[in-house]
């Protein structure tokens, strides 16, 4: 699954302070699904957003009724 990266913070903030936390949750009050996770390698904090996946096309199968078509009378 694909991610984007919004914001990156360094792993060594001020003691008590969530930087990347209060910037994930400010996105999210704006309806982005955003979320911490740590790079490790980086030493930091990614601010992350799973990317939507596309559209699944309908089976026609999936329980909706079929769009009926009429002929017309000549």
């Amino acid at each position: 699954m694909a991610r984007t990266v919004l914001e990156r913070f360094p792993a060594g903030g001020p003691r008590g302070s969530w930087p990347a936390e209060e910037f994930a949750q400010a996105r999210r009050e704006e309806g982005l699904a955003a979320e911490v996770v740590m790079d490790i390698e980086a030493d930091a904090f990614l601010v992350i957003m799973h990317q939507p996946r596309p559209p699944q096309p309908r089976s026609r199968y999936s329980g909706a009724p079929e769009p009926r078509v009429e002929a017309a009378a000549r």
